[in-house]
């Protein structure tokens, strides 16, 4: 080693311990949550609780969503046709959206999807689901995806705190669970996939989303103040 070397590397070791002690600082504030599985589904757990719903309740059509948060076909129909969807149908009022956790990717299904359930308590749930989906190649395959997961709730604007104590309390696995179950009993058996009037789709692009509810609108009785939709259970 060159004497005009040594200050250069003495420095160097500091900024690698340091960055070491900040990753490892950060994963130790974000704390591992294990969401059960398998519950028992109590009626508190659905009582007053259909899934997250986006657009008009007054929509003629109905849209359920069943998607799992580490289903890579789910992230890409939420970056790529949700969009549309949002624009056609939701914004003009022909149809609403009803979103249902279906987890049945991996490990760490769960924990997104009482991430975004507890987010809701604070009003920010379609923040998060957009966020969870946009990075979740960065979350969904390490053993503790609570530091990225952390990020995008503190990105989203959530009293990080409340969120972290609703995460450790699991309170909403019952919830999730009903969801699972609700779609598994439609025939639900891959995600994403959609209920829509009456019939259970996947592998459906936004295109053929949009002509399917235009159809059934066009066929719809036109009767006045008429609020149910079509495809709702």
């Amino acid at each position: 080693m060159a004497p005009g070397q040594k200050p250069f590397y003495i420095a160097l070791a500091v900024v690698v311990v340091a960055g070491g002690l900040f990753i490892t600082s950060r994963v130790r504030s974000a704390r591992s949550v294990s969401i059960p599985a398998n519950v028992v589904v109590t009626a508190a757990d659905t009582s007053g609780f259909r899934g997250y719903l986006l657009g008009a309740s007054s929509a003629p059509v109905e849209i359920a969503e069943y998607a799992d948060y580490q289903c890579p076909h789910c992230a890409d129909f939420d970056q790529v046709q949700f969009p549309d969807i949002k624009a056609r149908l939701i914004d003009v009022g022909k149809a609403r959206l009803r979103f249902r956790d279906f987890p049945i990717e991996g490990d760490q299904s769960r924990v997104a999807a009482h991430a975004a359930a507890c987010a809701s308590d604070q009003d920010k749930f379609w923040q998060v689901k957009e966020g969870l989906f946009r990075r979740q190649t960065d979350w969904a395959l390490h053993t503790n995806p609570m530091p990225v997961i952390t990020d995008i709730i503190k990105a989203a604007g959530l009293d990080v705190n409340s969120w972290n104590a609703c995460m450790q309390s699991a309170k909403y696995a019952g919830r999730i669970q009903a969801s699972y179950n609700e779609g598994a009993k439609l025939g639900v058996n891959a995600t994403p996939s959609f209920l829509i009037g009456g019939r259970i789709y996947s592998s459906i692009s936004s295109d053929e989303i949009v002509k399917l509810v235009d159809s059934l609108v066009a066929a719809a009785p036109h009767s006045p103040g008429a609020t149910t939709p079509l495809g709702g259970q």
